[in-house]
């Protein structure tokens, strides 16, 4: 694994997958994770979905105000202090995502739109995250392209916290997200936030990693499984 602790506090510009630019100010990393921090958000970006990493940045003022930033930084934030608190040395996507249930967060997952509520359950190779707009939701955990959570006192859409208690799942939960899937087999379901019509329908069948899905008009659909980045019932 590259030792990145000597970039620790520096500014760093990211390409993510999607061609998405982010700079900011490295806070912290771990084995699948990173934490970069904007002047305005934590953002918990896993490994896998970061194309490209440079320290250059490629707009001079943008480096001056990180370096601004930088400085600031320094001194008022370290690990103690991050929003989601880690009872070990070394963070990972796992632990961070355990470790944020219950709390309000801004997720980005599909279709240039982000998600907000909170992470409820994790299993062994999805979460289960509870939203005001679409319930509960399943999402693997390899499409979580990153995570931001809210500041103390903010709440998701400004409801008040009596109306977001931890959602039990309506079902029971699965090991993995294929066998939870199995368990809508006859239900509408919507994948992927309904981003496209073929995106919702009627589950038929999950098999060898092909999700067979009837839609509106009774036309026979396959989906691959492992592009399916989130799953929730209307």
């Amino acid at each position: 694994m590259i030792n990145f602790q000597s970039y620790l506090r520096k500014p760093i510009q990211l390409t993510l997958s999607g061609e998405i630019i982010l700079t900011g100010v490295l806070i912290d990393i771990g084995t699948d994770i990173l934490v970069v921090y904007t002047q305005e958000n934590f953002l918990y970006i896993p490994f896998l979905h970061i194309q490209r990493i440079s320290f250059t940045l490629s707009q001079p003022e943008e480096f001056q105000r990180l370096q601004t930033s930088t400085s600031s930084t320094k001194d008022s934030v370290n690990y103690e202090d991050l929003p989601i608190s880690n009872d070990s040395n070394t963070i990972s996507l796992r632990k961070i995502l355990q470790n944020a249930k219950g709390l309000f967060t801004e997720i980005f997952v599909t279709n240039n739109e982000t998600i907000h509520g909170y992470v409820t359950h994790i299993m062994n190779n999805y979460f289960v995250f509870y939203s005001p707009v679409y319930k509960t939701m399943y999402i693997p955990f390899q499409h979580l392209k990153w995570l931001i959570p809210y500041g103390p006192d903010q709440v998701p859409y400004d409801l008040k916290k009596q109306d977001l208690p931890l959602q039990p799942a309506s079902v029971g939960l699965a090991r993995t997200f294929e066998e939870q899937l199995k368990k809508f087999i006859g239900k509408i379901v919507v994948f992927d936030l309904g981003a496209h019509q073929h995106k919702v329908g009627k589950l038929i069948s999950v098999e060898n990693n092909q999700v067979e899905l009837t839609i509106a008009r009774s036309e026979t659909i396959f989906l691959n499984l492992h592009h399916i980045k989130t799953l929730h019932c209307p």
